[in-house]
This record gives C-alpha cells, sequence and structure tokens, in this order.
C-alpha cells in the first residue's frame, strides 16, 4: 500500500504555498461567459503545469476560454485522466465585492469550491508526486475545461476523445461535506420550449391574439407532474417569459426545463413523455410550439471498477485517519462523459466543499491536505493497482 501517512507531512507542508495559488485564482472573475478571467486562470494553470514538465496545448473556443490540455508522457504504461474547469457560474465584476477570504478554517470566495482550489490543490499533489516517479503510468492528462458550468456544449466532444484514450479518470468536482465521494450520477438534461403565436393590442382587438404565454403556462402543471422523486426521474420548470407590455398579446414566449434521471433508459422515457406533453397539437393552430434540447450529461454508472477506485481511496483515508463515504448524486459533472463511456472513473476528489454555487459557497481548509493524501493515493498507484 502506498504510503499515505508519509505523504501527508509533504503536503501540509506545500500548504501555504498552494493557498498562495487557490487566492490567486479565486480573485480572477472566470464566469463561464467571462472569456478573458477564464484564459487568466488557465493562464496560471498552464505556467505551474509547465514548470512540471508538461506540454500544454491551449484550443480557443469561441465566446469562451481555452480547451485547456496539459500531457505528461512517461513511458509504457496505464493513461491517467484528470477533470478540472476553469469557469465558475459568477459573473465579471464578482470578485469585487466578493473576494477571496479566509477565516477559521473556512475559506471563501468565487469558485473556492467549484473548483479553483480543487485544481490548485491538485496541481500541488504532482508537483510532490513527480520527482519520485509514478511506476506504471505511462501518461497524466489534465484538461482545464472552459464551459463545465454550461454543460460542457461545446467541449463535450473533447473530453469524450480523451476519455477514450485513457484507462481511468480522476475527477476534482468537491467533496460532500464529511468527506462524501462520488462513484456514481444520475443523467442531467436541459429542454428548451419555444412558443409562437400572434400579437395583437388589445387596445385595438376586434379578435383575439394567439397567446404564446398562456400556451406554455398550460404546461408547467403537466410537465411538472412528469416527475417521480422516488424513482429519481424529474422535470422541473425553471425559466417561463415572454411578452413586451401588459397590454399585448405575446407572440413569443419560452420555457427552461429541468431534467434528472438515474439512469440512461428513465432518462429516455422521461424525455419521451415530456415530447409527448409539450408537442402535442394546440387547439388554436396559429400557435406553433417547438422543443430543443435533451440530456446533455449521460448517467454515470456505479460500475465494478468505479466500486474498486472507492475502495482504493477509503483505504488511503483511512490510513490517514480521514472520513470518506461513498455518493451517487443527482447532478451531473465532466466525470459523467468518462465513465458514460466505461472508464473507470471517480468524482469528488477535490476539497470538502459546502453551499457550492452560492454566496455563501466555502471550503473546509484543513480538509486540504487529507483529501489531497486521497488524491495523490489514486495518483500514485494508478499504474499498479488493478
Amino acid at each position: 500500500m502506498w504510503d499515505a501517512r508519509g505523504f501527508a507531512p509533504q503536503l501540509e507542508a506545500a500548504l501555504p504555498a498552494l493557498l498562495a495559488d487557490a487566492e490567486a485564482a479565486i480573485e480572477i472573475d472566470s464566469g463561464s461567459y467571462h472569456a478573458a478571467g477564464v484564459l487568466a486562470v488557465q493562464d496560471q494553470w498552464t505556467a505551474l503545469l509547465a514548470g512540471m514538465g508538461f506540454a500544454v496545448q491551449r484550443q480557443p473556443l469561441p465566446g469562451r476560454g481555452d480547451q485547456l490540455t496539459a500531457r505528461l508522457r512517461l513511458g509504457e504504461g496505464r493513461r491517467l485522466l484528470l477533470l478540472g474547469h476553469a469557469d465558475t457560474v459568477w459573473p465579471a465584476g464578482t470578485v469585487r465585492e466578493w473576494g477571496f477570504a479566509r477565516r477559521g478554517n473556512q475559506l471563501f470566495g468565487p469558485g473556492v469550491g467549484d473548483m479553483k482550489t480543487n485544481v490548485v490543490m491538485a496541481l500541488h499533489v504532482l508537483r510532490l508526486l513527480l520527482p519520485a516517479g509514478l511506476p506504471g503510468v505511462g501518461s497524466v492528462t489534465l484538461l482545464g475545461v472552459p464551459d463545465e458550468e454550461l454543460g460542457s456544449p461545446q467541449s463535450r466532444a473533447w473530453i469524450e476523445a480523451e476519455a477514450r484514450q485513457a484507462d481511468l479518470c480522476l475527477t476534482l468536482e468537491p467533496a460532500r461535506p464529511g468527506g462524501g465521494t462520488v462513484l456514481g450520477r444520475g443523467a442531467v438534461g436541459a429542454v428548451y420550449l419555444q412558443a409562437r403565436g400572434v400579437t395583437q393590442h388589445l387596445a385595438t382587438a376586434t379578435a383575439p391574439g394567439a397567446n404564446a404565454v398562456a400556451a406554455l403556462a398550460a404546461l408547467v402543471a403537466e410537465i411538472e407532474a412528469l416527475s417521480d422523486y422516488a424513482s429519481g426521474s424529474t422535470a422541473s420548470v425553471g425559466i417561463l417569459r415572454g411578452g413586451a407590455a401588459r397590454q399585448v398579446v405575446p407572440d413569443a414566449a419560452e420555457m427552461h426545463v429541468d431534467l434528472r434521471a438515474p439512469d440512461a433508459a428513465a432518462a429516455t422515457a422521461l424525455l419521451e413523455r415530456l415530447r409527448a406533453v409539450a408537442l402535442r397539437p394546440q387547439q388554436d393552430a396559429r400557435l406553433v410550439v417547438e422543443m430543443s434540447g435533451g440530456f446533455t450529461r449521460p448517467a454515470f454508472p456505479t460500475l465494478p471498477a468505479m466500486q474498486a477506485l472507492y475502495e482504493r481511496a477509503a483505504g488511503f483515508a483511512g490510513a490517514i485517519g480521514a472520513t470518506i463515504f461513498p455518493v451517487v448524486s443527482r447532478g451531473g459533472s465532466d466525470g459523467s462523459f468518462a465513465a458514460a463511456l466505461g472508464v473507470p472513473t471517480l468524482d469528488g476528489l477535490g476539497p470538502v466543499g459546502h453551499e457550492i454555487c452560492s454566496r455563501r459557497e466555502w471550503v473546509e481548509l484543513d480538509s486540504i491536505v487529507p483529501r489531497g493524501t486521497i488524491l495523490a493515493g489514486l495518483i500514485a498507484t494508478a499504474g499498479t493497482a488493478g
């Protein structure tokens, strides 16, 4: 068994430098739509990776940051993929009013847990591991995704192509409070309904218009009724909007629907049920409803290989007295793309995060060393474990 107890003090000694790098990244606004900020975060990571000998390639993504591929070839052996992302949910200007802060055991700031501290932790783990070598590992590849918070719509094919070349995938999303580590996820979808009708100013109307808002509003209750929380399949209307003025019949409206399902079969069934509700003919033939989108992140199945990875992580946690427990999440991540292809994948390997993607988001400072040690163990044994 790899010496987790021997590694933890090394990471503890590196913690001041790790925190300085994390703070520098957090102090950069890098919302998914703020390409300049995403690029600035990726510049920092590029410098750290290049200093360790990684070859870094950056493919610009129009309107976003770059698709950052950092690869270190070590010889013959297993190919390890690390998944991280540089974007956050926070728009430009957020850092001015809510920047990095440290209070006791808590680290705060936009993207502190999702996932700037996490990626920086992984980079410092690699810096400590590489001088001693990684027996049996042929290559280490780290991806810095620029559009993950949008569901990685433009990056999915790139991530999947890299996953097909990997023998295992470690994903740097935050751990759950108490050490929850993800070995399965459901499918996540986003569906968009657009309605078109006929506008009419009510002051001069001699016949009714065709109200696009009314057409979609009539669907809300039926769509919500598709949910079966006991089975894990849900449909929820998150946005319904349309119209320009109180006195004008709206001729356009849109609805955004969130979909969740426990597995691929349930996802297919839920999407077909939604389609049947949304696209049935309207009583008023002047109203047209169109549907786009679908399941954007596939289900992350809990395969035996995922369970084996988790058991290995649990062994490293036990060696240093850290708590850990398995989680099957209803949320998606880029790890879902690798797992759906059958690549052994473990997720939630970052430090412990709380209230992620809210203004109360924070990371447990004293979780960084134990979670980093668990990650280090998985990397160090990637080439020798079964």
